[in-house]
C-alpha cells in the first residue's frame, strides 16, 4: 500500500493496525461522556449552584400542573452552568410529564450562528418539528416571516400541552442592522406573547440565557412588557467549586489514573479565566488524552499543563483566525503591552502606540485612535480581552485599561501564524513596548 509520498507501507502499520494500536494505549480514560462539558448529567454531579437550581426548579414546577411557567432569563459568565441546570430541571419536568400523560416539550437554540429573525423562527419550527417526530410544511426560503410563524404555532398546537423554549446566547442573535431593534428583541415579543392570543393553545415559555448582563437594555419597551422575566443570576465559579464539580467526574477515568495534583491545578487554571467550569472540564479530558498517546500510566501535572497549552492556543486560534488583519493588529498591540506589564493589562493609548508602530512597520492602513478603540471593544465580545475606563488623574482625563484573561503570550503567538505579523521581529517589538512604557 503506498503512502502519499509513493513510500511502501510497512507491515504493522496499516490502518487498521494503528487503530488497535490506539485502543490498546486509551486505559486512562474509562467513560468519555463524563469529560464532555454539554453532556446533561445526573442531578448528584451538579455542584455549586443549589439556589440557582432551587429557583429554575420552583419557577418550572407548575408544568406538572398543566400551568403555563413563567419566563426566565438566565446570565453570568460562560462556562457557569446555566445550560447545565435548565436542561436537567427539564430533563426531570419531562421524565414525570410523560408517566401524567402531559404533552411536554424542551426546545432549545444556540443563537449564535442564526443570523436572521427569519432564519431563528424556521430553525425553531424545525426543531419543534424534530421533537415531535413529525415534518415542517413550509419551505425555509422565499416565504414571508409570518408564515413561518404560522408553522411555528401549528406544530405547537398539535403536538404540546406545554413547551419550553431554551434560547442560548440570545444576544447573539442581532439581525438586519437597518432594524429599530435587534432580532432577539423581536423573537422574545413574538414568543412571549404566543400565548396571550387566539394562535397558541399551549402553554409557552421562555428561557433566555446570556453571557451579557446588559442585553435587556436593547430589547423594545414592548418586549418587555410580554417577556417580564424571572431573573436567575450565575455568578462564577471559585477554584474550590471547580475542584468539586471535576472530583464529581473523577470516575470518568479509571481508578488511579489521575495523579493528586491534576484535579487542583485543571481547577486553578479555570479559576484564572472567570471560573469557567468547561475549561476545566475540557482541561482534564485534554489532559487525559495527552497522557494516553504518551503511553503514560496516570495522568500527571506536566500533562494538564501541556492540556492548558492546547486548550488555549486552540480558542484563540479558533477566534482569531476569522478575524480582520486590522484587528489582528490592535489585538497584537495590546498584548504585546500587556506581556511587558506583567498583570495581563494593557492601556489604550499604549496599545495606539504599539498599533502604529506595527502598521509603520508592515506598511499597512492605519486608523485613528478612536478606530483602535473601537476595535479592541469590538473584540470583548470573543472573551479575550475585557476593558474599563479609569482615570488618570482629575486633570488628566481618562482611558480605557484591556486586560486578558489569557496569556497575552499565547495571544501573540497565535497571531504570529498570520505570514504578514510573523515578520515583526520579536525583540525590535519588545524594546519599543517597554521603551513606551518607560515614558
Amino acid at each position: 500500500m503506498s503512502g502519499p509520498g509513493g513510500d511502501e507501507r510497512t507491515e504493522g502499520s496499516s490502518i487498521r493496525e494503528l487503530l488497535l494500536e490506539q485502543e490498546d494505549t486509551a486505559s486512562l480514560i474509562r467513560d468519555r461522556t463524563l469529560l464532555d462539558p454539554n453532556e446533561v448529567v445526573d442531578e448528584d454531579r451538579i455542584v455549586g449552584r443549589d439556589a440557582q437550581l432551587e429557583s429554575i426548579t420552583q419557577y418550572l414546577s407548575v408544568v406538572i400542573q398543566q400551568e403555563r411557567p413563567p419566563n426566565l432569563l438566565l446570565y453570568g459568565p460562560s462556562g457557569t452552568g446555566k445550560s447545565l441546570i435548565i436542561n436537567a430541571v427539564c430533563q426531570n419536568i419531562d421524565e414525570l410529564c410523560e408517566s401524567r400523560d402531559i404533552q411536554f416539550g424542551v426546545v432549545e437554540m444556540n443563537c449564535q450562528n442564526v443570523g436572521t429573525l427569519g432564519s431563528a423562527v424556521y430553525e425553531l419550527a424545525r426543531r419543534v418539528a424534530d421533537d415531535a417526530g413529525t415534518e415542517v410544511q413550509v419551505p425555509e426560503h422565499g416565504i414571508p416571516t409570518k408564515k413561518k410563524w404560522r408553522e411555528l404555532y401549528r406544530l405547537i398546537n398539535e403536538h404540546y400541552d406545554t413547551i419550553v423554549f431554551v434560547l442560548d446566547e440570545l444576544d447573539m442573535l442581532v439581525g438586519r442592522r437597518d432594524k429599530d431593534e435587534p432580532a432577539f428583541s423581536r423573537l422574545l415579543y413574538q414568543l412571549s406573547r404566543a400565548g396571550s392570543t387566539n394562535e397558541v393553545t399551549a402553554n409557552v415559555s421562555v428561557t433566555a440565557i446570556t453571557n451579557d448582563t446588559k442585553m435587556m437594555e436593547d430589547v423594545g419597551s414592548r418586549a418587555l412588557s410580554s417577556f417580564t422575566p424571572e431573573d436567575v443570576h450565575f455568578d462564577d465559579y471559585d477554584a474550590n467549586q471547580l475542584r468539586e464539580i471535576l472530583r464529581h467526574r473523577e470516575d470518568a477515568f479509571y481508578e488511579d489514573a489521575l495523579s493528586n495534583d491534576v484535579i487542583p491545578l485543571a481547577a486553578a487554571f479555570a479559576a484564572q479565566t472567570h471560573g469557567d467550569a468547561r475549561k476545566a472540564i475540557d482541561l482534564m479530558r485534554t489532559a487525559g488524552s495527552i497522557a494516553e498517546r504518551a503511553g503514560a500510566e496516570e495522568v500527571e501535572e506536566a500533562h494538564v499543563r501541556r492540556a492548558q497549552d492546547k486548550v488555549e492556543k486552540n480558542r484563540v486560534l479558533e477566534v482569531t483566525r476569522g478575524i480582520s488583519t486590522q484587528k489582528k493588529l490592535c489585538l497584537f498591540a495590546t498584548a504585546a503591552v500587556a506581556q511587558e506589564t506583567g498583570d495581563g493589562a494593557a492601556k489604550s493609548p499604549h496599545g495606539y502606540t504599539i498599533y502604529q508602530y506595527l502598521t509603520d512597520t508592515l506598511d499597512a492602513d492605519q486608523y485613528h485612535q478612536e478606530t483602535y478603540v473601537n476595535k479592541m471593544k469590538e473584540l470583548t465580545t470573543y472573551s479575550l480581552v475585557e476593558c474599563e475606563r479609569k482615570s488618570q488623574g482629575p486633570h488628566s482625563g481618562s482611558y480605557l485599561e484591556f486586560t486578558f484573561g489569557e496569556d497575552p503570550g499565547t495571544i501573540i503567538e497565535t497571531l504570529r501564524e498570520d505570514s504578514r505579523i510573523s515578520d515583526i521581529d520579536a525583540g525590535d517589538l519588545r524594546t519599543v513596548v517597554n521603551a513606551q512604557l518607560r515614558a
